[in-house]
């Protein structure tokens, strides 16, 4: 028997920026679980980072995977790991460092379970998912299927799954190394990204444009500080938008569009957006 837990939920409860309308939310916690749950439309929901989801909330089931998909207590020094893709990227990465294993320290502060990470190649300027990953498991079609990583065409921001396809477990390669050398690159690492707002925000909201910092042109341009209703850019980092307490999603959205507007260089977004398709705001 599958283990399904099927629940109406505000989308703004699972998000980091804590947006978001209504969804039917499907957590599953095996393989049977999901063939239950993408027996309809669906979207796949990791750590809610990255993540605009429209006021209005979205039609489709939306199905995160549970605990039984959460590989850190079952990590061991060993330079191969096959890990559940509910891991948290956060902790993934200290552990490691504890085990001597190197190869995530340029994931340090990324807020995402490791399927997602996969999914979009997640990243800083320090590394990303592509550096370690070797294979992931999906399930697709009904059934699971491994696919090596230079089969997913792995760019900035970018990874290309099968249509449909969940990630299930990816296999990672670090390399052994001293415990203390690992955290002095973490501590580098940490110590360049101290400038990020710690209060709600979803991570990055543009990509860098080539040769460049998001950041940078929208510092530049002045408008840290800018705000719509509770959504304002980040004053410590122009390419974070922080909610200040009850921003909507139409905030956010209107807010998104005067940063693109106002910016002599072009940015495309980096964050995912859930419910605008079917004129949701």
């Amino acid at each position: 028997m599958s283990h399904v837990s099927v629940r109406r939920i505000a989308l703004s409860e699972l998000t980091t920026l804590k947006v978001g309308g209504p969804a039917e939310l499907w957590e599953v916690e095996d393989v049977e679980g999901l063939t239950e749950a993408t027996q309809a439309a669906y979207r796949i929901l990791g750590a809610g980072s990255n993540l605009l989801v429209a006021d209005a909330g979205v039609p489709e089931r939306v199905i995160r995977l549970g605990r039984a998909f959460n590989d850190i207590a079952r990590m061991t020094g060993e330079r191969e790991l096959w890990l559940g893709a509910a891991t948290p990227l956060p902790g993934l990465v200290r552990r490691a460092q504890r085990l001597g294993l190197s190869g995530l320290e340029g994931l340090l502060g990324v807020p995402a379970v490791l399927g997602g990470a996969v999914a979009m190649n997640a990243g800083t300027r320090f590394g990303e998912m592509s550096d370690t990953l070797q294979e992931v498991e999906v399930f697709v079609g009904g059934a699971l299927e491994r696919l090596p990583a230079d089969a997913l065409d792995l760019s900035y921001r970018h990874a290309q799954l099968p249509q449909g396809a969940v990630v299930v477990r990816a296999r990672l390669r670090l390399t052994a190394s001293d415990p203390s050398a690992v955290q002095a690159r973490m501590d580098e690492v940490d110590a360049a990204r101290k400038g990020q707002p710690k209060i709600k925000s979803a991570g990055c909201a543009f990509k860098n444009p080539p040769g460049d910092s998001a950041g940078r042109v929208i510092d530049a341009a002045g408008l840290k500080g800018l705000r719509v209703g509770d959504a304002m850019v980040a004053l410590e980092h122009g390419n974070f938008i922080v909610n200040l307490g009850h921003a909507s999603a139409r905030d956010v959205c209107r807010l998104l569009v005067m940063i693109q507007e106002r910016t002599p260089v072009p940015l495309a977004l980096e964050w995912r957006r859930w419910g605008f398709d079917t004129g949701g705001a």
